[in-house]
């Protein structure tokens, strides 16, 4: 698929699924925010992603989340999109938190599936349709039944995209057969969230990806959706497997995204700070693997 006939990317092509820095003593770090967000995007991100799960959307408060927003936003202008994350177990409090992402700056929400209470696909489509109607914003829905425990059907899906608003799609939920079935009968852009699925999901027609590996090799992460684009799918796929052993460091270690990529940006020397509990630091001898992992695809 050429980048000519492909579906329009809402919010970007190249997401970094971006970290939320805190300071040693655990507040938010708005400085630090701007400067990793400044770097993600000089080093080929065209969208970001705050406030995600590896944003630690869990442990900051609603007045952070709006700091964050707008913080970033300065930093970065007009230069890439940004996305935040709203979601809740609470469809009153994520229709706060949509409205308010607006007023600080947001070019679009990412709305998680209500996590918990597990609810049946009628109250999941209900949820993302009075959320995509309380605010003027683009959605992206987010598909990652491993840790909601609900997973967005192919069918529910489907019928959310005959909405106005939601657009988009960020997609873990490993399903690729059904990942298939809704880019077959929609418009929705797919973004592959999982890093090990980014060309094989754009070889298919997805848009872009969300990348948690991003916040340490934007360059490369958007490298291989940029040889994909200019045809050379050889190269493409050269560079999804030389990226495989830090994706492996980073999200298949057992621990979150978050934790891994803290521990790797720590070591780069950007900013990261602590995670916030109940999440813990990863130990020296994982932050040592991520920094070989590191070291073995950039020495290049």
């Amino acid at each position: 698929m050429t980048t000519s006939t492909r579906r329009p990317a809402p919010f970007g092509r190249t997401l970094c699924a971006m970290i939320t820095p805190f300071t040693e003593e655990g507040a938010l770090d708005l400085d630090g925010a701007q400067r990793l967000a400044a770097h993600l995007v000089a080093r080929g991100c065209d969208g970001l992603v705050l406030g995600g799960t590896t944003g630690e959307s869990p442990t900051t408060t609603d007045g952070e989340k709006a700091r964050l927003v707008a913080a970033v936003r300065e930093a970065v202008g007009d230069r890439a999109a940004l996305v935040t994350g709203v979601g809740t177990s609470d469809t009153r409090h994520t229709v706060e938190l949509a409205r308010a992402a607006g007023k600080a700056g947001a070019n679009g929400v990412l709305v998680v599936t209500p996590y918990y209470s597990r609810p049946p696909q009628e109250a999941v489509a209900a949820h993302f349709r009075q959320v995509a109607d309380a605010s003027d914003l683009p959605v992206m829905l987010y598909d990652i039944p491993g840790r909601t425990g609900t997973r967005i059907e192919p069918d529910t899906m489907i019928r959310l995209a005959d909405h106005p608003r939601i657009v988009a799609v960020k997609d873990c939920s490993y399903d690729f057969l059904g990942t298939l079935k809704v880019l077959g009968r929609t418009e929705l852009a797919y973004y592959a969230g999982c890093d090990e699925h980014v060309l094989a999901l754009y070889a298919v027609g997805a848009a872009g990806c969300v990348s948690t590996v991003a916040n340490a090799v934007p360059d490369r992460v958007a490298a291989i959706l940029a040889a994909f684009d200019a045809g050379d799918t050889a190269r493409a796929a050269g560079l999804q497997r030389a990226v495989t052993p830090l994706t492996e460091a980073m999200m298949g270690a057992g621990l979150p995204g978050t934790v891994t990529a803290k521990a790797l940006l720590a070591r780069l020397g950007l900013p990261a700070g602590p995670v916030r509990a109940p999440l813990l630091p990863a130990d020296r001898e994982t932050a040592d693997g991520l920094l070989t992992a590191y070291r073995a695809l950039t020495a290049g």
